[in-house]
């Protein structure tokens, strides 16, 4: 059963709707999302990326730079190494693309996910020193790798950690954390302790985005030349599900805005292959369609791929990359249904669903599809998730977490039992011996302090607002707020005693329904629901008139614009 909630947060909305020229409800949304004072509302609607903090702020960057310059001087070999997700191979492409442009010999290797696993391993620094590397440079990992970077100093390589990820921790007795941190050379991640930079919740492109750009200013490289890190930062940025605020919400925002003129020939070919050539690019589209194409490489292939896709050197070639990867995206949603499937028949009809955190060990899942299953068994459940596979030397798993349930810092906790883990609070990694499943299952939920209360979703409304308030000047300004997702989530507003009228099911799963919203005054409006559509279209009928949250929306339709109210939730 979810908990409507009504957001309290109070301000003057009046004052700042006049203000700023928008109506007192924009305002009141602004506020909801925890952005106080007339300059941070300001750069909250008006923000550019001239407005972001220097590069130079992050802790260690300068050095970093500093090092950089020289090898490229010396003419030393550098190598990349990245992830296998969307932010690593853009952070790897940043990366590639900017030390290029300064004169770098440098080269990349992105980890297979199965055959070398997430991370730095002494093998790939073996093969470094084997191929004269001088100079390594981590993109979007790099953190928690303290043996394997030792390693290479050891062998005489340099090291720069160019990461986003939390940096490991001991819990002292007095419960006090000692920070665990790598011998670099340069360790560039604002989640470091002692970084000044502001905004600590930037992705790893974003981090590899910041030191080009003082590269750039420090070689006197134009600063146009930067414009096209913005919309592959962006990309990245919604990839990896970071919070739209600060920041990343200036950074997607302008990214966006750019993104529909790409120049970059893998990006404009990815957008033709899924047909959103000539039309805005949202983050839903990053998120939900193009990004996956990305991932899919990493997931079922070779990240390599990808790669490839961003530097492809003419349209052709970047064609028949984008074709390959929107076909293996297209593979990789029918395996994934298969997994979410079986994940779900486990919670339903065994002893796991009584758990408060859920461990799902699908044995024969391909283990890239972990943290997407994870996800929606999240979504349905409420509850913490795991997913473990078993990999070729050890179990592999991804949890997604809720927001009362710190993932990482509970992987600590059962840190004897697991051979590597790291991760956010709200995702993680972790692989394991196969013999060791139930006893983290066990242990796992035995530290859990999780409550009914923090399991019990909780919807928050923006305000309760009649739908005869709602008008196509309202909606176009609730679009200055955008670009929406995590951290900046869609406005949802809702009204009591809601008549639901000429309701018809649509869709080839029966997904949609289409009917009339009327309020007690008989004011109707066309609404949408997405979902379980005939329970929907059932529960309103028997109820006469119900309780809807709803966000409002203007449908276009050969030409003719009607106001439209999509219902997110109905009691």
């Amino acid at each position: 059963m979810e908990k409507w909630m009504v957001a309290a947060k109070r301000a003057d909305f009046n004052a700042i709707g006049k203000k700023f020229g928008i109506d007192p409800v924009i305002a009141r949304l602004i506020r909801n999302r925890n952005v106080v004072g007339e300059e941070a509302i300001g750069q909250y609607l008006h923000g550019r990326v001239e407005d972001l903090p220097s590069p130079h702020r992050m802790k260690d960057l300068e050095l970093a730079c500093e090092i950089l310059g020289d090898s490229i001087s010396f003419g030393e070999k550098i190598r990349i190494l990245g992830d296998y997700d969307i932010d690593g191979v853009i952070s790897t492409y940043i990366l590639l693309k900017g030390l290029r442009r300064l004169g770098a010999e440098v080269d990349t290797y992105i980890p297979d996910r199965v055959t070398d696993g997430y991370g730095i391993h002494s093998h790939l620094i073996s093969k470094a020193a084997e191929d004269g590397v001088d100079l390594i440079v981590t993109c979007d990992n790099g953190i928690s790798a303290v043996q394997e970077i030792k390693m290479a100093k050891d062998m005489g390589i340099s090291v720069i950690v160019t990461d986003h990820h939390e940096v490991p921790y001991q819990e002292r007795e007095d419960g006090s954390r000692e920070w665990i941190l790598p011998c670099a050379d340069a360790i560039v991640n604002p989640k470091q302790p002692d970084c000044p930079y502001p905004d600590k919740n930037l992705c790893g492109a974003a981090v590899a985005y910041k030191l080009i750009c003082q590269l750039y200013e420090i070689h006197h490289i134009p600063a146009e030349e930067l414009e096209e890190y913005i919309e592959l930062t962006a990309f990245a940025t919604v990839g990896d599900v970071m919070e739209l605020q600060g920041e990343n919400r200036i950074l997607v925002k302008e990214g966006l805005r750019r993104l529909p003129d790409t120049k970059n020939y893998g990006l404009r070919e990815l957008i033709r292959a899924n047909d959103l050539e000539n039309r805005p690019i949202t983050a839903y589209h990053v998120g939900f369609v193009l990004g996956p194409c990305i991932n899919a490489s990493g997931r079922l292939d070779t990240a390599a791929r990808s790669l490839a896709l961003l530097d492809a050197k003419d349209p052709q070639e970047a064609a028949r990359l984008a074709g390959d990867l929107t076909a293996l995206n297209q593979s990789r949603k029918a395996l994934t249904e298969r997994g979410q499937k079986e994940a779900m028949e486990l919670v339903e009809t065994t002893e796991i669903g009584n758990d408060r955190v859920l461990v799902i060990f699908l044995p024969d899942c391909h283990e890239s599809l972990a943290g997407i299953i994870a996800g929606r068994v999240r979504e349905k459940y409420h509850k913490p998730v795991f997913v473990l596979t078993r990999g070729e030397s050890f179990v592999k798993g991804s949890g997604r977490s809720i927001e009362s349930y710190s993932m990482y810092d509970e992987l600590i906790k059962c840190g004897d039992l697991l051979e590597e883990f790291g991760g956010h609070p709200m995702a993680a990694g972790l692989s394991l011996r196969e013999e060791n499943v139930d006893e983290f299952r066990r242990r796992i939920n035995e530290s859990c302090t999780l409550t009914e209360e923090d399991l019990t979703p909780r919807i928050v409304i923006d305000a309760t607002m009649p739908i005869s308030y709602v008008t196509k000047d309202l909606v176009r300004q609730i679009s200055l707020l955008e670009p929406f997702g995590k951290g900046n989530t869609r406005p949802l507003f809702a009204q009591k005693r809601m008549s639901v009228l000429n309701g018809r099911v649509f869709g080839k799963n029966h997904n949609v329904a289409r009917f009339q919203l009327m309020d007690e005054n008989g004011y109707a409006v066309a609404g949408i629901y997405f979902g379980e559509a005939e329970a929907f279209l059932r529960y309103a009928g028997e109820r006469k008139t119900v309780s809807v949250t709803y966000y409002p929306e203007i449908n276009s339709y050969r030409g003719r614009e009607t106001l439209q109210m999509t219902v997110q939730n109905y009691m």
